[in-house]
């Protein structure tokens, strides 16, 4: 078997929704011996107005006072979580993992970290976030699969 595979970049955002993304990038990092990376990106700009004006729990709109720490300390701590999902997961599993928790743009961020890291297959959630934040953000995924110079293996729900 050849080594296609051998460094594989799991985008998370924290979401029910990626739990099978999770999945499928660690069986593939397994399958093919290869370094798996977790990466949560922040968009401080969108996740800034979603705290202050999104109510999850209700799902209506209404003004969301945070009082632990900043905006961009709130969704590090997010980002932490999400990327720890992962690398509990993959360790259950045999492989270790390496965490990203970077701000900016998600797709153009997930992109950079893919060439930086000369990361082979990119593996992502095609449904996270919705409502006012996917209309903002447009889809993350459609956006790395269309700017991506390699695979992106997108998993749907």
């Amino acid at each position: 078997m050849t080594n296609l595979f051998k460094k594989i970049l799991i985008a998370t955002d924290g979401s029910e929704h990626v739990k099978k993304a999770v999945t499928f990038a660690i069986e593939l990092a397994k399958l093919y011996g290869a370094e798996l990376h977790a990466v949560y990106v922040t968009n401080i700009k969108v996740d800034h107005a979603r705290s202050l004006y999104t109510d999850r729990s209700t799902g209506g709109l209404k003004r969301i006072l945070r009082k632990e720490g900043t905006g961009t300390d709130i969704y590090r701590k997010e980002g932490e979580t999400a990327t720890n999902y992962v690398k509990d997961l993959a360790k259950k599993e045999g492989l270790e993992t390496k965490k990203w928790v970077v701000e900016g743009h998600p797709a153009e961020e997930i992109l950079k970290l893919a060439q930086e890291q000369s990361i082979d297959l990119i593996v992502m959630g095609t449904l996270g976030r919705s409502g006012i934040e996917k209309f903002l953000l447009g889809s993350v995924a459609d956006k790395v699969i269309r700017n991506s110079g390699i695979p992106v293996l997108a998993v749907r729900k």
